[in-house]
């Protein structure tokens, strides 16, 4: 018995998901998807700078 991969099924599943989703998606959800990846990339920045001053005060 051979084993066929055919993974075309599977990337136009895929691919059609995502189409589906993007076109049913408003552009002011992706303005803040984009507000809020922006915010969460700043907060997580500065809580590791915080974090490594805090370490290096306490190690010292």
């Amino acid at each position: 018995m051979t084993y066929h991969n055919d993974h075309t099924t599977l990337a136009g599943t895929v691919t059609g998901t995502v189409f589906t989703v993007a076109a049913n998606i408003d552009s002011q959800d992706y303005i803040k998807t984009v507000v809020l990846a922006i915010v969460g990339a700043a907060v997580s920045f500065a809580v590791s700078r915080a974090l490594k001053w805090i370490w290096q005060k306490l190690s010292n």
